[in-house]
């Protein structure tokens, strides 16, 4: 005791000593009355309003065509004459320039036309036999019909077998054949767009705005620093063909999308070498049976856009987003507000600064909305989040971070309860 006065009498002869004491007390008073007492939670929330959801699809991909055709040659030689300029509109088959050719040149050329007019006789022949087992297969026939059916022999017996088995044969060999004048007509096709390659004259392989990228008077084409292997051959790219058609887009559709994308489904496509532009389109396929790539399957979906660009290059990088259904004046919350367990959907709901669970009926949702068919009210308050508590009664003001710049207010109420973080204008 008289130790404890001692203490009090040092402290009451330097009034500095005195403030000191009467401070680490007070903090001492605030600390262990805080410790007695539990901070109140703070919600962050949003009101349920009327308006629109869009639901979407996203998917990555690139262009597959932009309606540029290369124009091509396989020849070699000195370019003589140019015919077109650039910018000009020209027709399919329309002559663009003559090519003097090299010694070389000439020789494929040649080699390319001896193809094509073997090509020719061999579909010649191949029609020739046709006719030949035509002829047998309707003999075989008659022979059959007007004798082991016109004698009406069992189907058992040997020259009924005989005869029926010869006429279907023949029958066979006819319909085989047909098969083989169609590959002997792509075959002369084939040789016949060789030649073309290969050939002094440069044309036009279909109608539209003729680019000039390479075709000069006077430029050697055929040389290894202008041309390009394409296949078994090596061709020089002489300009590009623009036509007036949209492009169309290949993207890839995950497992969990390709049951909700259809045809006819309107889209927004961004390409990340395009910015701040959106163009439009329309899904127009949709493959289903899908190709497994690193052990993921991923369902190809055909686009093409409303309009063109010439901004849209062939194989460009791009990300769809495939419109799956929209829903106008409806009542709406934000995902967040909406918890699933057992099949049932709840939401926490503000009510007089108190919270309830209320169960509600959802509908159609999208990235950060969602439908509220039955539950709740236009103009509800409902929970969103919840922000850790500090255990005081000041009111403070966060700004963006929860969508558009919008402001969130905590309060405390007077008489106690729960910290409300409320979404304003």
């Amino acid at each position: 005791m008289a130790k404890l006065k001692s203490i009090i009498k040092w402290f009451r002869k330097d009034k500095k000593r005195l403030i000191v004491l009467g401070v680490v007390l007070l903090v001492l008073f605030l600390v262990l009355r805080g410790r007695g007492k539990t901070a109140a939670p703070q919600y962050t929330t949003s009101q349920v309003e009327k308006g629109t959801i869009v639901a979407s699809v996203t998917a990555s991909g690139k262009v597959n065509t932009a309606n540029v055709m290369e124009v091509t040659s396989g020849a070699s030689g000195i370019i003589k004459k140019v015919y077109v300029k650039d910018g000009a509109r020209v027709g399919a088959g329309q002559k663009l320039a003559d090519i003097t050719l090299d010694q070389s040149g000439q020789q494929k050329n040649a080699q390319a036309w001896s193809s094509y007019l073997a090509s020719k006789n061999s579909l010649e022949s191949a029609k020739t036999n046709l006719y030949t087992l035509q002829a047998s297969s309707f003999a075989a026939n008659q022979k059959f019909i007007n004798d082991a059916v016109a004698r009406d022999l069992a189907t058992d017996d040997p020259t009924y077998i005989q005869e029926n088995a010869t006429w279907l044969a023949a029958q066979a060999n006819y319909n085989n054949q047909q098969n083989v004048i169609s590959q002997a007509t792509s075959s002369v096709t084939s040789a016949w767009y060789s030649y073309q390659q290969t050939s002094p004259s440069v044309v036009a392989p279909s109608t539209g705005v003729f680019s000039n990228t390479g075709l000069v008077e006077g430029m050697i084409v055929g040389s290894d620093s202008s041309s390009a292997s394409t296949g078994a051959s090596t061709s020089t790219k002489l300009g590009i063909i623009k036509s007036a058609a949209n492009p169309i887009l290949s993207f890839n559709l995950a497992e969990i999308d390709v049951p909700k994308v259809k045809i006819g489904q309107k889209a927004t496509i961004t390409f990340d070498s395009i910015p701040d532009k959106t163009f439009t389109g329309k899904v127009v396929a949709v493959d289903k049976t899908g190709a497994i790539s690193n052990n993921v399957t991923s369902y190809p979906a055909i686009i093409i856009l409303d309009t063109t660009s010439d901004l849209i290059l062939p194989n460009m990088s791009a990300t769809a987003s495939i419109i799956i259904e929209t829903k106008s004046d409806i009542l709406i919350a934000p995902t967040s507000a909406v918890q699933t367990q057992s099949g049932a959907s709840t939401v926490r709901v503000l009510k007089n600064g108190q919270v309830e669970n209320v169960e509600v009926t959802t509908g159609l949702s999208s990235d950060t909305q969602i439908e509220i068919v039955s539950g709740l009210q236009e103009g509800d308050e409902v929970v969103t989040g919840t922000v850790a508590s500090t255990g005081t009664r000041t009111t403070s003001v966060f700004g963006g971070g929860f969508g558009g710049g919008a402001t969130f207010r905590t309060t405390a109420p007077a008489g106690g309860g729960n910290a409300v973080i409320r979404r304003g204008n």
